[in-house]
């Protein structure tokens, strides 16, 4: 194993807030990947970037040293690979018998670049932090796999909004890469419409804010309420949050309260990357070089890819062994957020599984 790779070996704790109990699976381990001197698309270098990863599980080999058992599973904007371990996602997959039983399946959840406790602008450089793209993101999280965590071969690769995005392109850049892939709350288009339009607000109001400073403010700009405002409108549906928020009292109530939660634990210039990063998102030229089989799945009341685009139903068709679900909108569905509730597809990921075991 490179020696650049260190392993923290930090079990999470079963009480902290949101994790499932130990005893459901193994307990996640921690550990960074260094990669030294990255070169960006941008053509900037790092001369250290960190990617932080959990692990559950162990890597399993064939006789040939094929890695059998892999899993790789990517957050969404602004997110991290913690936002998994909770009841509702690792409760739901990663237990015995489960459709991804971590003492079956070697699972891999990184921080992606400029998220988490991965590499990012709040470091140190601020707007001096190289420019990254998905493109980037994809080849960091593909090195801690070959170089850091020793998987040459994944038997799914799965992923939640950019998480989802970033799916599509594996399956295009890596074609021999995987057995299995299931990108969720994403499209395989290029970001535009109404999905370009609310990140430019936000883009646009940290870097047009005077308390931004170019990135060098002491304290957080205004404008980060701006897009914490933002995320909270487009990551639910209606009718929840008519239902959460019914009066005008109210809806202020719970609005300033998620504002001011989010703003306690985000950095402008790292969200102000992190929407930004999807500028290089475009697998719509390359869908017909996807080989693996793929599951796509949204939910019909997800606001940031609405089904009524018929995007996803058209682009599915040029993918050899692609098929696309939609999740029909119910009291169990959270608009975007339906990707995090394994209990809506987890039938369906299991599907999957099992259609392609004669690949390994």
């Amino acid at each position: 194993m490179n020696p650049t790779l260190r392993i923290l070996a930090l079990s999470l704790s079963i009480f902290a807030a949101g994790f499932a109990s130990a005893a459901d699976y193994p307990a996640p381990t921690e550990g960074d990947y260094i990669i030294r001197d990255f070169k960006f698309t941008s053509g900037e270098t790092l001369p250290q970037l960190r990617i932080h990863y959990r692990t559950l599980g162990k890597p399993e080999r064939d006789a040939r040293g094929k890695t059998t058992n892999a899993v790789l599973i990517m957050h969404g904007t602004t997110g991290s690979g913690a936002q998994f371990i909770r009841p509702e996602f690792a409760g739901e997959l990663f237990g015995k018998d489960q459709p991804l039983d971590a003492t079956k399946f070697f699972i891999v959840l990184p921080d992606g670049i400029g998220h988490g406790k991965s590499s990012k602008p709040s470091d140190g450089l601020h707007a001096k932090f190289p420019r990254y793209g998905y493109l980037d993101m994809i080849e960091a999280d593909y090195r801690v796999l070959t170089e850091g965590l020793g998987v040459n071969h994944a038997r799914l690769v799965m992923g939640t909004s950019m998480g989802g995005m970033h799916t599509w392109l594996w399956g295009e850049l890596h074609p021999e890469f995987m057995d299995a892939l299931m990108p969720l709350a994403s499209l395989p288009t290029q970001i535009s419409g109404r999905n370009r339009a609310w990140r430019r607000v936000i883009i646009d109001a940290i870097r047009n804010d005077p308390a931004w400073n170019g990135g060098e403010y002491k304290t957080e700009p205004p404008s980060l309420h701006t897009a914490a405002e933002m995320l909270w409108f487009m990551s639910s549906n209606p009718v929840l949050r008519q239902k959460d928020a019914p009066t005008l009292a109210k809806t202020d109530e719970v609005l300033d309260k998620f504002v001011a939660d989010y703003v306690k634990t985000s950095d402008a210039n790292d969200v102000l990357y992190a929407v930004e990063a999807s500028y290089d998102y475009d697998p719509g030229p390359n869908l017909e070089k996807i080989r693996a089989p793929l599951r796509a799945l949204n939910s019909a009341d997800d606001l940031i890819n609405p089904p009524e685009l018929g995007i996803l139903e058209r682009e599915v068709k040029r993918v050899p062994n692609g098929r696309a679900i939609v999740i029909p909108m119910s009291d169990k569905t959270r608009g975007h957020g339906s990707h995090t509730i394994a209990s809506l597809w987890k039938d369906e990921l299991m599907k999957l599984l099992k259609e392609t075991e004669r690949s390994q």
